[in-house]
């Protein structure tokens, strides 16, 4: 068995699949968490299994391998624990993307068509109807795309850590990093105040903090936090029954402006209540929710779903994404410090493509072929050295 010392920085979602990967292949993995598990970007999120609004690429493929993982994950883990794999909230309900301008529709069927592998239906107007009947009539072209899910975002990062705890992965929560044992040019383990935690690799895995983490290991990257918030309805069961946005969420997501970005994202959840986004903006970690952000999420809601301006919204949350200038996760190791490995960056995909992210991370640790070409991801490339 390999019992080589794992310490995986970050206990949200894409520390916790790689905490479970890592314990199953026999790693001796240890968790470390300044908070609790899911209490940061995770617990923030909406839970989105994409590939409907990625374009052609290393990320895109990511998507591919998440999207088959997610199932035989959940499955696996609802052997071991039916309640935990029931927490997760796992829906494969597919997304539905529409575009309300001709320029619009034009981008739209091009974007689609450019997705190779993907599945990507498009929906006249008496299907779209039919699949989502409160949409607006006001819709100049449409996708279904059946291969997207959904799932409860804390609820699968705890079902996640739950199963690699019950395979020998520990949590140490509560604990800070706040430096790195190095010997020799490798790190040997992390500083928690009041001791070190001796470890033969280092996952850093601290979403939109993993700039910061980095930076007190000796290596740090370009990490940025990019914020995002949501509004959350009172229960409409069966009123939204796809995860459905306009085109321009695939924009908002690949802009490179600091400034805000909307677009309409709407989607309903396990419990009825319906979820409204989005925006993007880098404010660094200023946490305070803008009245005028929420507003500009619900009129661009309000165009796709009229009848939407009838129904309570019940609360408002945001959360900050890990952002790279070129909008590419960071996975693998660090071409300066020995040992040390990144997975982070994922913006706001990192519930979907964190267990994709795990069996890359695992397969490149143990020396396995990995499942898809991982050179786009390295930390050594331009926009994720930082100086």
């Amino acid at each position: 068995m390999n019992r080589t010392r794992v310490a995986v920085l970050g206990a949200g979602i894409v520390g916790a699949a790689c905490a479970r990967e890592l314990s199953l292949a026999g790693f001796d993995v240890v968790v470390v968490d300044r908070g609790r598990p899911a209490g940061g970007t995770t617990s923030h999120g909406e839970g989105n299994i994409l590939v409907s609004d990625k374009g052609p690429g290393a990320e895109l493929e990511l998507a591919k391998l998440s999207v088959a993982l997610w199932p035989r994950v959940v499955a696996e883990i609802a052997d071991e624990d039916a309640r935990a794999a029931a927490a997760i909230e796992y829906d494969p309900k597919g997304g539905i993307v529409v575009a309300t301008t001709d320029d619009g529709a034009r981008a739209l069927t091009a974007f689609a068509g450019s997705q190779s592998g993907v599945r990507a239906e498009q929906l006249s107007p008496e299907g779209l109807a039919e699949a989502e009947p409160a949409l607006t009539r006001e819709v100049t072209a449409a996708f279904r795309y059946p291969e997207d899910a959904q799932v409860q975002p804390a609820g699968a990062a705890l079902a996640l850590l739950g199963s690699a705890l019950r395979h020998g992965a520990r949590l140490r929560s509560g604990a800070e990093v706040v430096g790195a044992s190095i010997h020799k040019g490798r790190i040997v383990g992390v500083r928690v105040p009041g001791e070190v935690i001796e470890a033969d690799v280092v996952v850093n895995a601290a979403g939109p903090w993993a700039g910061e983490v980095s930076a007190r290991l000796g290596a740090p990257i370009a990490i940025r936090p990019r914020r995002g918030e949501v509004l959350v309805t009172t229960p409409m069961p069966g009123v939204i029954r796809h995860k459905v946005y306009d085109a321009d969420y695939v924009g908002a997501v690949g802009a490179d402006s600091g400034g805000l970005q909307t677009s309409a994202v709407v989607e309903s959840t396990w419990g009825g209540t319906v979820l409204i986004g989005s925006s993007r903006r880098r404010v660094d970690f200023d946490d305070a929710i803008r009245p005028d952000v929420l507003s500009a999420i619900a009129v661009k809601a309000l165009r796709l779903f009229p009848a939407l301006a009838d129904v309570a919204v019940m609360r408002a949350y945001g959360g900050f994404r890990p952002y790279v200038d070129d909008h590419l996760p960071v996975l693998g190791a660090d071409p300066r410090l020995g040992n040390l490995w990144h997975a982070t960056g994922h913006e706001g995909a990192g519930i979907g493509l964190s267990v994709g992210t795990a069996r890359l991370l695992r397969e490149l640790l143990t020396g396995t072929e990995p499942a898809m070409p991982v050179e786009e991801f390295t930390p050594a490339r331009p926009a994720v050295l930082a100086t």
